[in-house]
């Protein structure tokens, strides 16, 4: 009965799933009609997408799954994917000329809003210079000063090119240093397609239902202990079972990769405790939240400093870039300057210098975080009280740029909670904002992301094609 129940308020109806979906089929195809007759009616333009599936029917000829990162693709949601022309503010313009407002941001990089003119004006002025010296250059430097002095954990930084590099680059970082080879990572949490953290790694993995990645040898995971988010009483036992075998904690401080997720009271302190007292490395993975929960990332946020920390994302302004940091007697075993070997080539090019050091220039503003709070809140309270109102469980929260909402009443405090949400209704959602001209993050295990360049009236315009679509589904 609560089944049924639950069918009726929704407004799908109780039959048998092989009886339901034709019909469900078809009204969606009228619906999609009736929808199409009044746009013409009003003389809108009626939403197509035929350019992007021209598009990526050729990339399926010459690229895996015609992408180049799998969430792109659209598996989780079903539809076509959309392939993008331009970019500005807050805005995006697919192939086909539809407009959107983008809550993805690149996934997380453009939190100043897309081709900033400020920073847009600054690489031109640095592409006349040449792309890529191979060689140190003074904008290093400066973005490394603005990281040391934002960042409470990072007495000393190495800039790489993706996150994934920052991560590798600190695991074996924490390896090196404390002679262990062993870590904890947390169900749901991803760092990176490194094989050591490709263990219930959530993101992309969860996107495509893979438990794990074929490929990844046993012998690269077996020192790669999980405990689920949230559970200080799981990772005491880890430390209890494995007495000084462990390197490290390794986490995402907020979960962006199984949806958005916060840390309860006492969780992060209590891993801080734990990880002083089995002498072992406490390591934040900021790529997602560093720069946007706080400037000094989700450590000032929440007041609990990690002993490494990796970087990403908005730190290059939406220019390839990851970095890791940390305590200087732990930084000091990368070499040159210790035996730990790691080295890339385009490793602190100027262009993704000069994009970051303007970015965090812009951060620095008065009333920066107050603003992303703000209309963050407003866009996650509208969208859960449209929920109520059209009758849909859904359940979700913010910390200043950064959001999450899960087709289930929650409360979704790790990856297990999470994947209760109802994903087929999420797809039918996803599907039904873009045709109301909202971008949103392909998936329901992905946080999404504001920016600064977001206004009140996209928020507004956002909460009020929820509504009609939640009604409609």
């Amino acid at each position: 009965m609560a089944g049924a129940a639950a069918a009726v308020a929704s407004g799908i109806s109780a039959r048998p799933a092989a009886l339901r979906r034709p019909a469900l089929a078809g009204r969606r195809a009228r619906a999609s009609v009736v929808r199409a007759a009044i746009s013409v009616e009003r003389g809108e333009k009626a939403y197509t997408v035929q350019k992007s599936e021209e598009i990526f029917n050729a990339a399926k000829e010459m690229m895996p799954g015609g992408v180049n990162s799998p969430v792109r693709a659209f598996k989780s949601v079903g539809g076509q994917p959309i392939v993008f022309d331009s970019v500005k503010g807050s805005r995006m313009w697919d192939v086909d000329g539809n407009e959107y407002i983008d809550y993805v941001g690149s996934w997380g990089p453009a939190i100043i809003g897309h081709a900033d003119d400020k920073v847009i004006a600054e690489l031109i002025e640095t592409l006349k210079k040449g792309t890529s010296f191979g060689a140190p250059c003074v904008l290093e430097n400066v973005l490394a000063e603005m990281v040391i002095s934002a960042v409470p954990s990072v007495e000393m930084v190495r800039f790489v090119n993706s996150g994934t590099e920052a991560c590798m680059g600190a695991l074996r970082l924490v390896r090196a240093f404390t002679g262990r080879e062993k870590i904890i990572k947390f169900k749901g949490c991803y760092h990176g397609h490194a094989d050591s953290f490709l263990v219930k790694a959530g993101s992309g993995v969860a996107t495509l239902g893979l438990p794990d990645s074929p490929g990844v040898p046993k012998g690269a995971t077996t020192e790669t202990l999980t405990a689920p988010y949230n559970d200080a009483e799981a990772v005491k036992k880890l430390f209890d079972d494995n007495k000084g075998d462990i390197a490290a904690v390794f986490l995402e401080p907020v979960v962006g990769n199984a949806g958005f997720i916060t840390p309860q009271p006492g969780f992060l302190n209590a891993l801080r405790d734990l990880t002083k007292q089995n002498g072992a490395l406490l390591v934040f993975d900021e790529v997602m939240t560093g720069f946007r929960l706080a400037y000094g990332g989700a450590q000032e946020y929440f007041g609990i400093t990690p002993d490494v920390t990796t970087l990403g994302k908005i730190i290059g302004g939406g220019l390839p870039v990851g970095a890791y940091g940390g305590r200087r007697d732990i930084m000091e075993m990368v070499a040159p300057a210790g035996p730990m070997y790691q080295a890339g080539t385009l490793s602190g090019n100027p262009l993704a210098m000069t994009a970051g050091i303007h970015t965090l220039k812009r951060l620095t503003e008065p009333g920066t975080y107050e603003y992303l709070d703000k209309i963050t809140g407003d866009l996650v309270r509208g969208i859960l009280d449209a929920g109520a109102k059209t009758g849909h469980e859904m359940s979700g929260g913010h910390i200043r740029g950064m959001f999450g909402v899960f087709f289930t009443g929650g409360p979704v405090h790790n990856f297990g909670d999470a994947k209760k949400s109802d994903t087929e209704k999420f797809g039918r959602f996803y599907r039904g904002m873009l045709e109301e001209g909202v971008y949103l993050a392909p998936s329901q295990f992905e946080a999404g992301f504001t920016s600064l360049a977001h206004t009140p009236q996209d928020i507004e315009k956002t909460v009020d094609a929820a509504e009609k679509v939640l009604k409609r589904i």
